[in-house]
């Protein structure tokens, strides 16, 4: 970051705290509204919109996880699930300007389960307190999985925290949630998201069948009319963000984006999840890092 031009840092900063002070806030609002028998789809586009309320836009659709998924479930297309009595995280994002914030949160509607979200937050937490400038990745695994550990649990090792780059949600460098031998050094200026993830199960999450969230590929054309339509709006208005099927102004958006699947223009990202049966659990913030810490940008006051 040092060879960079300080004006565009200073202006790239402002708007990561920007995208964080819209997320805590639209994120708690969210919360409040997770309750037995409230509506997926409902639920998805009250935080949706209410980012776009506070000035920013989704950095990718709202995930709703529930028990035993850890990532990318999100509503459906007229979808008609209701939560019941069950472990909920929900995932947010927000960009302003392309900078992204990322933050998740673990809601328990069992009252079973406060350990295993208590042990997520810990081990966020307990991360937190390890970064600074020179930090090696790996160390900050340690911490995440000493914490995980100490409440009984496993940590979810093939998940990670991650960089955020413009208009990218995922870049380096990778935040294990393990300790491990080599990793990287987080530098000053480094924007990363923290996100331990806990389960009951057996540490590792795999693929379902199920794809709802999708992202840009490359550009390409395509005959079809209403996949042509769905790649306008695709690459004019998400760029290289993910997108929810039911985000698409198209006919039939689930056949325009076979079509573009077909073609290798966009690809999905099915949920991922546990063994049927095992909880999950997650805490997410995303940091700025400094030569003596880190700055939490996606905290509520």
């Amino acid at each position: 970051m040092t060879d960079s031009d300080p004006d565009l840092d200073a202006e790239q900063y402002e708007k990561h705290r920007e995208a964080g002070e819209i997320l805590a806030e639209a994120r708690a609002d969210t919360v409040d509204r997770l309750e037995v028998g409230a509506s997926h789809a409902e639920i998805a586009a009250f935080a949706e919109d209410r980012i776009r309320e506070l000035g920013g836009e989704p950095a990718f659709p709202l995930n709703i996880s529930i028990d035993h998924e850890a990532a990318h479930a999100t509503a459906t297309v007229d979808d008609d699930r209701t939560i019941g009595e069950e472990l909920v995280n929900i995932d947010i994002g927000v960009h302003v300007d392309g900078w992204l914030a990322d933050s998740a949160v673990t809601v328990d509607l069992t009252g079973e389960w406060d350990d295993l979200v208590a042990a997520s937050a810990e081990a966020l937490d307990a991360a937190i307190d390890e970064i600074e400038a020179g930090v090696e990745t790996g160390e900050i695994g340690a911490a995440i999985e000493a914490a995980i550990d100490d409440r009984g649990y496993n940590p979810v090792v093939n998940l990670t925290g991650h960089g955020l780059g413009r208009w990218e949600q995922h870049a380096a460098p990778n935040i294990p949630n393990r300790e491990v031998s080599q990793g990287t050094t987080l530098e000053a200026g480094d924007v990363v998201a923290i996100e331990p993830f806990a389960t009951d199960g057996r540490g590792k999450v795999s693929e379902g069948t199920h794809e709802e969230i999708f992202a840009l590929e490359h550009e390409g054309s395509i005959r079809n009319r209403d996949a042509r339509k769905a790649l306008e709006q695709i690459t004019e208005e998400f760029r290289t963000l993910p997108f929810a099927t039911r985000w698409l102004d198209v006919r039939r958006p689930e056949m325009a984006l076979r079509r573009l699947q077909q073609q290798d223009i966009v690809h999905g990202y099915p949920v991922l999840q546990e063994a049927e049966g095992t909880m999950v659990s997650q805490k997410e913030h995303t940091v700025i890092v400094t030569e003596d810490g880190c700055e939490v940008t996606t905290r509520s006051e």
